[in-house]
């Protein structure tokens, strides 16, 4: 179960994609006293969409796995996937599937609703970001477009944090993080924005109140949940919020994490208004804000090259002058929706382990790149790296983050960052403290450290030429 508690207990919550991770933590230490976990389905086909009624099911089975421990909590939060679009009918239940964060049907009506706010630029200073097909905002224009009856019989529209954070309290209370990725909550004003709203055809009345940070969403009234009543509620929040609050993280320490598709963000105390569109100005949970950026191309994409060499996802080596650029699925950092995997450079003495080496760089590549946007011009640029996400585990990974990083890396030892930054949330209301801080007391950034080695400019200069010549067949 875990280990015995001497403070208050508080819950954090994970509604992923996949599941649903429950972690009952001590508010005072951190320590984690149990855990549960349940999984989701997703429908598959063209779109990616979940029932929202079993992400409560499965919180409910998530919670159930941690026993006592979960009925004696005092506060909890909910962590939860960006940008899903749930519609609700009059009695609360779902009109259909919730459209998922990696549904990309909405690409056209994306297009649409960008040109018709002025372009990209104007956009990224009005919003806070473009709004690409993963927005909410272009889940819903798609959903009007494509199911006017399902658009006509929505009376709340929620995201998936939301959601059940509506169902544990009776309240229709977001918070700022979540809702900068909708599209329709604009990061200038810090509230919704009517053009974009009128533009879609929604009305603001069906969507919640913006909690301010560390503002309770209420308490806990559902009575089919093993959580006591009256708990307080925190107003929750979008997962990469809640990781970054997981991490305790400061303004302008980078976090690369390293999953089936790649995410590298930091805190700022600037707003940021990208025009590239490559990053999303999220404004985070606390009041400051979450510039991050997206590469669809990580640890999946690297294991499927292994997988077509023959060799264990570690087996690289060193030397060679191929190039490889692992965007199996286009990418969205950079913005080549339709790419596909280019290699370059091959020559009779290069070897599998080498050609590997270069996925990894490749990918790496992508998210460097990119970091180089998310951090403010103030940021240290000798800041250790925090490497999270399951590829952090690996030798290769980490090596290759170094190498063309030139940066040291850190490798926190804490898990499930989303759940530790909800339970940190659900503390920070609890005791009245800044969940950041509460965070760092916990211990949660702590980990290995690896100094930072010399950067291979050889390397990242063949990556750039490959990329920048290789461009006009990316794009085909």
């Amino acid at each position: 179960m875990g280990a015995q508690s001497a403070g208050p207990l508080v819950v954090g919550v994970d509604s992923s994609t996949q599941s649903t991770k429950t972690l009952v933590v001590d508010a005072e230490t951190g320590v984690v006293v149990a855990r549960g976990q349940a999984p989701h389905t997703v429908s598959g086909g063209e779109g990616k969409e979940s029932d929202p009624q079993q992400w409560w099911r499965a919180l409910g089975e998530a919670l159930a796995q941690c026993g006592d421990a979960a009925r004696q909590a005092s506060a909890v939060s909910v962590g939860g996937q960006q940008h899903g679009l749930v519609t609700l009918d009059a009695a609360g239940a779902p009109v259909r599937p919730a459209v998922l964060w990696n549904d990309v049907r909405p690409a056209a009506e994306s297009e649409r609703l960008i040109a018709g706010l002025g372009g990209a630029e104007a956009c990224a200073e009005r919003l806070g970001s473009v709004p690409g097909p993963a927005f909410t905002v272009a889940k819903w224009a798609w959903l009007r477009e494509n199911e006017p009856a399902a658009a006509e019989a929505t009376a709340a529209v929620r995201l998936p944090h939301d959601y059940l954070t509506e169902r544990l309290t009776g309240e229709a209370v977001t918070d700022r993080g979540d809702a900068s990725g909708t599209g329709w909550w604009a990061s200038s004003t810090e509230s919704y924005d009517a053009e974009v709203l009128a533009r879609v055809g929604l009305d603001a009345g069906l969507l919640p109140r913006v909690a301010r940070p560390g503002e309770a969403a209420g308490t806990v009234h559902a009575g089919d949940l093993p959580l006591p009543k009256g708990a307080l509620v925190a107003a929750g929040t979008g997962d990469n919020m809640a990781a970054a609050l997981g991490l305790g993280l400061r303004p302008g320490q980078p976090v690369l994490s390293l999953g089936t598709s790649g995410t590298v963000y930091a805190v700022s105390t600037h707003r940021p208004a990208d025009p590239t569109g490559t990053v999303a100005g999220f404004a985070d949970a606390r009041g400051d804000w979450l510039p991050l950026a997206c590469t669809l191309n990580c640890t999946l994409a690297v294991d499927r090259v292994a997988a077509l060499l023959g060799r264990d996802r570690e087996a690289v080596e060193a030397g060679g002058g191929a190039v490889v650029l692992p965007f199996l699925d286009g990418e969205r950092t950079p913005n080549l929706p339709g790419a596909s995997g280019l290699v370059h450079g091959l020559r009779h003495d290069t070897t599998a382990g080498q050609l590997l080496q270069a996925a990894y760089d490749g990918a790496v590549f992508a998210l460097l790149q990119a970091l180089d946007r998310v951090l403010d011009a103030d940021a240290a640029a000798d800041a250790p790296l925090l490497l999270i996400g399951g590829g952090a585990k690996g030798a290769a990974w980490r090596e290759t983050v170094r190498r063309l990083s030139g940066r040291p890396v850190v490798v926190p030892e804490a898990q499930e960052l989303v759940a530790l930054g909800a339970a940190a949330q659900a503390a920070g209301l609890l005791l009245g403290e800044d969940p950041a801080a509460v965070a760092r007391r916990w211990g949660t950034g702590h980990g290995a450290r690896y100094e930072a080695r010399q950067r291979d400019t050889a390397a990242w200069e063949r990556l750039a030429a490959t990329l920048a010549d290789g461009e006009a067949l990316l794009r085909r």
